[in-house]
């Protein structure tokens, strides 16, 4: 199991492009029913700052993600829109859980 979180500051007029790129990788991924994907973005509190946390089965998993055109549009109009404060990722190592995963 691979799990990733990243969190980043857009500018606040980039707030709704940005969810509306997270919404299309979010309908591209009910489109795939991909089992091995568990895809997740909350925005915190100053209503600016997003935080991915996504779980995968594998690193295979993980590259489908990657490899979807919405998730390229999203990175790229992402990487374009001079960030507040850049992507930090972070790879997690499960402790324990109430819920089951891969």
């Amino acid at each position: 199991m691979k799990v990733v979180r990243v969190q980043y500051t857009v500018r606040p007029g980039y707030v709704a492009t940005n969810q509306q790129n997270i919404a299309a990788i979010v309908s591209e991924l009910k489109t795939l029913k991909h089992s091995g994907i568990k895809y997740t973005t909350w925005l915190l509190p100053d209503g600016k700052t997003f935080m991915h946390f996504d779980q995968f089965e594998s690193e295979a998993a993980h590259l489908v993600l990657q490899s979807l055109a919405a998730f390229k549009k999203f990175a790229a109009d992402l990487e374009a829109s001079q960030l507040e404060v850049e992507p930090r990722l972070e790879l997690l190592s499960l402790v324990a859980s109430t819920e089951d995963y891969f």
